[in-house]
């Protein structure tokens, strides 16, 4: 025994391998430099794989990896015994190192073999793009909604503290409305009176005179029935004031109605009243209204009226930033022969680029530089809930006009697509 394992280590009565090639030079540094090189990549690539698997403890199908590099440094090893057997002829040591490597070449493929299925259920570099691009939408999608629905919640909120407030004030203000007119009419009495009085005693006793002229009873007689009328007026604007505020905080009414479209921009016009007064830098923005004869429109009438606000809000803030003489027209019309309203908000103002121009149709647009609270976005939804389109148009030479279309009569749920055939044609 102990002599066939020396066997493995001596040279014996064998031939070295380089007398098959009769010693030839050439020949022989050829066979040496061709299996040192492949010996050398061999033992290089387990170094690779070795580093790889530690580096990434992620990676499946790891002891593959390993058992790959143990089979690759056993075909290194032959190459290597190729050059020893040259001048040494262990031809059982260099058959040994062979069987290993055979046995370690099929215990690999044994046990690649279940791996296979495996490795191809692994999704494909593509796959896994296309997975990461449709999470990233998502996640995008859910960082919309999430903006829309605080957004949607804050205009909700402030409906309802708005008709909080309204209904508080309705009715002292009702009350002052109301006794103007009284207040007047007494008023207009009693100076009446005063004056019959001074006609028919021209002469009163001096205790009055000095009272007439302590209180300056012809300044009075002047200036009480103008002050009577502004208390008028400026109830008369509280009034409508607390209408436009009624009907603007119907924003947490959730039901389809059938509504005046005039009457919820009005509304809107009337919050914004103090925005659309002019400053150092601008004057006055004025709004011309082209209202058409419209139908009363079933919509939901705060979630319309908060599109008006997003709208008008954009609008008044792009003439303040860029004109001399801001100008806002919104125009309202039935579109012939069919069941569909048109409402045009046009500015002169900055405008906007193209790029932003097609990205409003997206109901996931969000451009801070429109619009700072991701308006345009909701407004796009609100509308396509509504069954209705929102497009943006460049105006020349300047501003911009936005076109809402919407149903006079909401269809159901499941027939709320508008067919492109149906679509507004851009005015110029």
């Amino acid at each position: 025994m102990w002599e066939f394992l020396q066997s493995f280590f001596v040279d014996g009565a064998f031939i070295p391998h380089g007398h098959c090639y009769l010693w030839k030079p050439e020949l022989v540094l050829l066979h040496i430099l061709s299996d040192s090189l492949i010996a050398l990549a061999y033992f290089s690539i387990p170094v690779a794989l070795v580093y790889f698997v530690r580096k990434r403890e992620d990676l499946p199908f790891k002891s593959i990896l390993l058992l790959f590099g143990g089979f690759i440094i056993s075909c290194g090893t032959t190459h290597l015994m190729e050059i020893w057997t040259l001048w040494h002829p262990t031809y059982w040591l260099s058959g040994l190192i062979k069987a290993i490597t055979a046995f370690i070449s099929i215990y690999t493929a044994v046990v690649l073999l279940p791996i296979i299925p495996q490795a191809l259920a692994l999704p494909s570099p593509t796959q896994l793009e296309k997975a990461n691009s449709q999470l990233k939408l998502t996640l995008q999608e859910l960082a919309n909604t999430q903006a829309q629905l605080i957004h949607t919640e804050k205009m909700s909120s402030l409906g309802q503290l708005v008709g909080g407030i309204v209904h508080e004030i309705n009715n002292p203000i009702n009350f002052i409305y109301g006794n103007t007119t009284v207040a007047q009419e007494y008023t207009e009495n009693l100076l009446d009176l005063v004056s019959l009085y001074q006609e028919n005693y021209p002469n009163p006793p001096e205790e009055i005179q000095v009272i007439t002229e302590k209180i300056d009873l012809d300044f009075i007689n002047e200036d009480l029935p103008k002050i009577l009328s502004s208390i008028q007026m400026g109830a008369d604007r509280i009034r409508k004031l607390i209408l436009g505020l009624r009907n603007f905080s119907r924003l947490d009414e959730a039901n389809v109605k059938e509504v005046d479209i005039h009457e919820g921009i009005d509304s809107t016009l009337l919050i914004l009243q103090n925005r659309l007064k002019g400053k150092a830098d601008h004057g006055d923005i004025e709004v011309i209204k082209e209202y058409g004869k419209l139908p009363k429109v079933e919509c939901y009438p705060g979630q319309l009226n908060q599109v008006f606000l997003n709208i008008l809000n954009n609008a008044i803030a792009c003439v303040k930033s860029s004109s001399n003489q801001p100008q806002i027209r919104i125009h309202t019309e039935v579109l012939e022969g069919s069941n569909q309203v048109i409402i045009k908000i046009t500015d002169n103002g900055r405008g906007v680029t193209e790029e932003v121009q097609e990205k409003i149709s997206d109901s996931s647009f969000t451009n801070k530089s429109i619009d700072t609270n991701v308006g345009i976005s909701i407004s796009h939804q609100i509308i396509a809930q509504h069954g209705g389109q929102l497009n943006s148009i460049a105006v020349s030479p300047q501003g911009t006009e936005i076109l809402i279309q919407i149903p006079i009569r909401m269809k159901s749920a499941a027939s709320l697509r508008i067919r492109s055939e149906d679509k507004i044609v851009p005015s110029s």
